[in-house]
């Protein structure tokens, strides 16, 4: 009688927004896309994008179509899409992606295991003492053209 039709949600769009100075505990599902400023403690699993602000932080596992760090966050993160870390992004955990990009001043500790549309995979594993990101591929040079 008073049955409700069940609207699709765009997970294009941004709809849940925990603000600066919030604390969230627990787990989150979300049908659209999700933006963090404040604090998040437990599970993120988002069928949009995740957006972690320059001052959010999520101790959290985080799987999402596309998630962008600018904050901090410690867990493991999954994604059919882009991982993004800008240079104030920080990630203590690891990662398995299509797309990963880190920019300089980002800082990025754990593995990542990086996968294509087509099912192939390329894995790529730091160690704990390294400190920053390595922009060379020492395999890759021969030593006997270098001058």
């Amino acid at each position: 009688m008073f049955a409700k039709k069940k609207s699709k949600v765009n997970p294009n769009t941004t709809d849940t927004i925990i603000g600066e100075g919030s604390v969230f505990e627990g787990r989150i599902k979300s049908e659209a896309g999700l933006r963090i400023e404040g604090h998040v403690i437990g599970d993120i699993e988002c069928q949009g994008d995740v957006e972690i602000g320059e001052h959010g932080n999520a101790k959290s596992n985080i799987s999402a179509r596309n998630i962008t760090i600018a904050g901090t966050v410690h867990g493991n993160i999954i994604t059919k899409g882009a991982l993004t870390l800008t240079p104030t992004g920080k990630l203590y955990g690891n990662s398995n992606a299509e797309s990963l990009m880190i920019a300089q001043g980002a800082i990025f500790h754990g593995s990542s295991k990086m996968e294509s549309k087509t099912g192939t995979s390329v894995t790529a594993e730091k160690s704990d003492s390294e400190k920053s990101v390595q922009t060379e591929f020492p395999q890759y040079i021969n030593k006997s053209n270098v001058g």
